[in-house]
């Protein structure tokens, strides 16, 4: 179907169960649709309260998994969810995460939104992990909605690029200065066929 219609899939997701157990068979389904990435957008643990023996389960996953794809020519990305920046050390879990994993087979991808959501500063972690971000998800919040630690919140809060809490000229500027390539448009609100082409039509009018 992709072929058909001349588009091509730069990257996928898995679920972390799959990479945990067989990184391998991840990595033949990225190849089959031609996907240069995988990402993994959720580490599994009790609901708002993610902790150190979840961040190295995750760890030993992305680093063993992060290397079998590699060696099949696909890049492996962690994907911010929001849940990652419980205080830890003098810094948060996210930081833990990413100082023990190797740069080599594990790189992320910034959900803005679930960024913000968590507590993260986007253009903060932007420039403080630079390379390491190859991808982002462009996502805006409700101004004024509840936010916290579960990586959860109602398709309500999910609202058009330009019309939330999000500064997007800032993250944008600081992500082209890293070289980022692939930015995504992700919509989870309840209206998505109304709200994607006025978050388009909000990139487009950008000058940053």
């Amino acid at each position: 179907m992709l072929a058909d219609r001349g588009i091509s899939l730069p990257s996928t997701g898995t679920g972390f169960e799959a990479l945990e157990s067989d990184p391998q068979a991840v990595a033949d389904k990225a190849k089959a649709l031609g996907a240069k990435y995988v990402m993994c957008a959720w580490i599994p643990h009790k609901g708002g309260e993610f902790s150190k023996a979840d961040a190295d389960r995750a760890i030993k996953a992305f680093n063993e998994g992060g290397k079998v794809l590699k060696e099949n020519g696909i890049t492996f990305k962690y994907h911010v969810h929001g849940y990652e920046f419980q205080p830890y050390g003098g810094g948060t879990l996210f930081d833990y995460l990413v100082e023990n994993t190797d740069p080599k087979y594990v790189s992320l991808q910034m959900d803005v939104m679930w960024t913000h959501f968590g507590g993260g500063d986007p253009v903060a972690l932007l420039k403080k992990y630079g390379k390491r971000w190859v991808s982002l998800h462009l996502k805006d919040f409700r101004k004024g909605a509840p936010r916290d630690m579960t990586g959860l919140t109602g398709p309500e809060n999910d609202v058009p690029l330009g019309e939330g809490e999000l500064d997007f000229p800032a993250i944008l500027r600081e992500a082209n200065k890293i070289g980022i390539k692939h930015m995504f448009i992700e919509d989870e609100g309840d209206n998505e066929l109304e709200a994607l082409p006025k978050s388009i039509a909000y990139l487009k009018s950008l000058k940053y």
